[in-house]
């Protein structure tokens, strides 16, 4: 048997400012933007080549504090890259880190341990690491 991690529900207090982050900063695809009525809308986006989809609304999701998740986070095959267009698109991003060390070589210094955060605008955090190969 096979799970497989579709959605995480990201808590946030203005639907359009934050699916304007999502979609136009970040570069996530819109699946759909359901407006059921005035009380009730649901946003999906999905980073792209990801599997995992976010989703922001309210109404029908689940009541959380805007800004409460940590620690969400994103790979990608090149960290000097993701940060350059991450900066070119307005994100408040961090410079690019490394934390730790690589148990065994790799082929990129950066390859596991490189890292840039930023939060959305509600607070919401992410981390991005670079990963390109897996052992």
């Amino acid at each position: 048997m096979q799970w497989t991690l579709e959605v995480v529900v990201v808590p946030v207090a203005d639907v359009d400012r934050a699916k304007e982050f999502y979609a136009d900063r970040l570069g996530f695809v819109v699946d759909h933007d359901t407006k059921i009525n005035d009380d009730v809308r649901i946003v999906q986006l999905t980073p792209p080549g990801s599997g995992c989809s976010i989703v922001i609304g309210k109404g029908a999701v689940p009541n959380m504090p805007p800004g409460s998740l940590k620690g969400l986070q994103l790979v990608v095959p090149d960290i000097e890259q993701a940060h350059a267009e991450l900066v070119e698109r307005g994100v408040a991003v961090s410079d690019v880190q490394a934390v730790g060390e690589n148990p065994r070589p790799t082929p990129h210094p950066l390859d596991n341990v490189g890292f840039v955060f930023f939060d959305d605008p509600d607070g919401n955090s992410w981390a991005v690491q670079q990963i390109s190969s897996r052992a």
